[in-house]
């Protein structure tokens, strides 16, 4: 031959069995193209299938959601409705329990009056010392003080108590509103979401129970029970506010009965308090004068340490100077030992005036103590003289309401400390 061929060293097929090779691919491939056609298909019907599940799930539940922030919304407007009722009951409460609060602390003043009263009317010496009418009626105004104190501190506690339990309920309320108020919030936030947001996120475990939480039943119960608690609160306020008014009527219309049976006298008190407040206030003075004094002689002390400190320092650099004299000129002459005399006696004198000025500031310290004793004495004879002249010009009031006298504050207070020869006449 004149051409060279090769073949692969490899076993050739027959053209038979070429054409069943082909129609074997052929056999696979329509197989293939049939599977995948019903798999488009079933993945078509599974599309559309679970499209209209979800639509309808996310609408349903945009539905329940809707509903149960109008059932919260609902509950939030009446649950605030009851706590603006119990504000209103609270406020109207408090006034009048201030009403009766400040009925008892007017009765401090009758109760002090009397109690002088019958303890001055047993200072009494000899036959004056008798059992008469004055001595009755102090005693009769003096049980019905007292009655009327307990009846209407009675009252006010009573008032107080349901103030406390008011405010319970108001704090359940509030606590109860801002829940729902939050739970509106983050429902009113999830009904806002779709599926485009971009705040979605697969979460770790969304279908657990959340800890906690509990039945809608539960839920239900809950606050009705807090609107019932709040019914229940209100309902005999209003009887307690008007048992308040009825007690502080009847104390009045008691004690009016009372009232102008009653004389008090603290002049002698308030000029012995007077005179014993000048006395200290002279002391105060005096003190203070003697303290300035002291506080002078203090600086004067230290300016004259100081003095001798420059001094002795002077004398000190002098020895050490002459320590450096050559040869025999280094002499314990009589400059030295006099120099040394100097040191020593400035010594000394820096050591008594050291002793001096902590004498004098011991000294100025207790004149300082003395003086917050004298400040404080001076300040608790002040208190005391306006508490007799507050008992005296309270008197004095209900005295000149009934003549219809009409004198200003001042007048008074000058009138009842006898200051009238103290101030100068205009």
């Amino acid at each position: 031959m004149s051409v060279v061929t090769y073949e692969k060293p490899l076993p050739h097929i027959g053209l038979a069995d070429w054409y069943a090779k082909q129609w074997e691919i052929q056999q696979t491939n329509d197989a293939r193209r049939a599977d995948a056609f019903n798999l488009r298909h079933e993945a078509r019907q599974l599309r559309n299938e679970t499209r209209i599940r979800t639509e309808w799930d996310t609408y349903h539940n945009n539905v329940r959601l809707g509903d149960r922030i109008t059932e919260l919304d609902r509950w939030k407007e009446t649950l605030e409705a009851c706590l603006r009722r119990i504000d209103k009951e609270v406020g109207l409460l408090k006034e009048e329990k201030y009403e009766t609060e400040k009925e008892i602390d007017g009765l401090g003043i009758p109760l002090g009056i009397i109690s002088e009263c019958i303890s001055m009317r047993d200072n009494r010496q000899g036959a004056e010392l008798t059992y008469d009418e004055g001595d009755t009626e102090l005693k009769k105004e003096l049980c019905v003080v007292e009655g009327v104190k307990k009846m209407l501190i009675e009252r006010c506690q009573d008032a107080w108590e349901k103030i406390n339990k008011l405010n319970e309920v108001r704090f359940k309320l509030n606590l109860d509103i801002n829940d729902k108020h939050e739970a509106i919030e983050i429902d009113t936030d999830q009904l806002t979401l779709d599926k485009n947001c971009a705040n979605i996120s697969f979460k770790t475990d969304p279908l657990r129970l959340v800890k906690n939480s509990i039945p809608y039943e539960s839920w239900l119960d809950h606050s009705r029970g807090v609107k019932l608690l709040a019914d229940n609160e209100l309902a005999d306020t209003l009887r307690l506010r008007e048992g308040l008014f009825v007690v502080r009527e009847r104390a009045r219309n008691d004690m009016l009965a009372q009232r102008d049976r009653v004389d008090f006298i603290l002049r002698k008190r308030i000029y012995q308090t007077q005179k014993a407040r000048n006395e200290i206030e002279w002391q105060q003075l005096k003190m203070r004068e003697e303290m300035q004094k002291v506080e002078r002689e203090i600086r004067a002390l230290e300016e004259a340490l100081q003095g001798k400190t420059d001094a002795l320092k002077l004398a000190e650099t002098r020895l050490e100077n002459r320590s450096y004299r050559p040869g025999f000129e280094l002499a314990r002459d009589e400059s030295e030992q006099g120099l040394k005399d100097e040191v020593l006696q400035l010594r000394q004198t820096r050591k008594d005036l050291l002793d001096k000025i902590n004498c004098a500031k011991t000294t100025y310290n207790a004149l300082e103590d003395q003086q917050v004793i004298i400040d404080r004495d001076l300040n608790n004879k002040n208190q005391s003289l306006m508490t007799d002249i507050r008992c005296l010009d309270l008197r004095a009031r209900l005295k000149r309401e009934q003549s219809g006298e009409a004198k200003s504050d001042t007048d008074r207070n000058i009138e009842l400390t006898k200051m009238e020869k103290e101030i100068p006449a205009t």
